[in-house]
């Protein structure tokens, strides 16, 4: 049967197929670039008092939806309001306490900044990624299930808290933010403070 030209032929197209898919397979495996820390998170706003008082009360809890000038809360005779539509996440809730000019007594974020942020350092693959690249990238609290998004932001200039070391020779390796934009809309279980995993792959 397979001495027939025909079987001979097929079974040649199904080879350079196969070997296609192979080189394309190893060029994705090869090319992406990998952030196993990453976490889904927003911009922190802290909100605190101008002046120095007495928390008098509190009016949110954590996980409350606001809406901008809404009262958070009151030190002496200063009310606190959010700055934004969003989400409060943390509360000081201790009436009583006394509050310096500045110190936070609620944090909230804006859940439509939310973005998949992982930390790379400089020398593993950071020249290669560029806004726009496609992501796919796992939710820990999800398991195996695979989403989608791109590159949105490169910070401009290197996480000064997070440096690394060359074992070959000590020098101190620069680590940069990754942000991802994803679809918020179609996934409102993503929360705050998750970890993921993502794979970027440059163009």
């Amino acid at each position: 049967m397979f001495k027939k030209p025909w079987v001979q032929s097929l079974a040649g197209i199904v080879a350079i197929i196969l070997l296609l898919i192979g080189a394309l397979l190893y060029k994705v495996v090869t090319t992406r670039v990998t952030i196993d820390l990453s976490m889904i998170e927003a911009p922190i706003i802290n909100i605190g008092p101008q002046n120095e008082g007495i928390l008098q009360s509190v009016y949110v809890n954590a996980g409350d939806v606001v809406t901008k000038g809404e009262p958070l809360a009151q030190v002496g005779g200063e009310v606190l309001s959010a700055q934004i539509n969003g989400q409060v996440i943390t509360v000081q809730n201790a009436p009583g306490q006394v509050f310096m000019p500045g110190a936070t007594v609620v944090s909230m974020i804006d859940p439509t900044q939310l973005r998949v942020v992982g930390t790379i350092d400089e020398n593993k693959g950071l020249s290669r990624i560029k806004i726009g690249d496609s992501v796919a990238f796992t939710v820990d609290a999800f398991g195996s299930s695979v989403y989608t998004g791109v590159v949105d932001e490169i910070s401009p200039t290197s996480d000064t808290t997070g440096v690394a070391f060359s074992i070959s020779d000590q020098r101190p390796t620069k680590q940069f933010d990754i942000k991802v934009a994803y679809d918020i809309a179609s996934h409102p279980e993503f929360k705050n403070g998750m970890s993921a995993k993502m794979s970027i792959y440059p163009k």
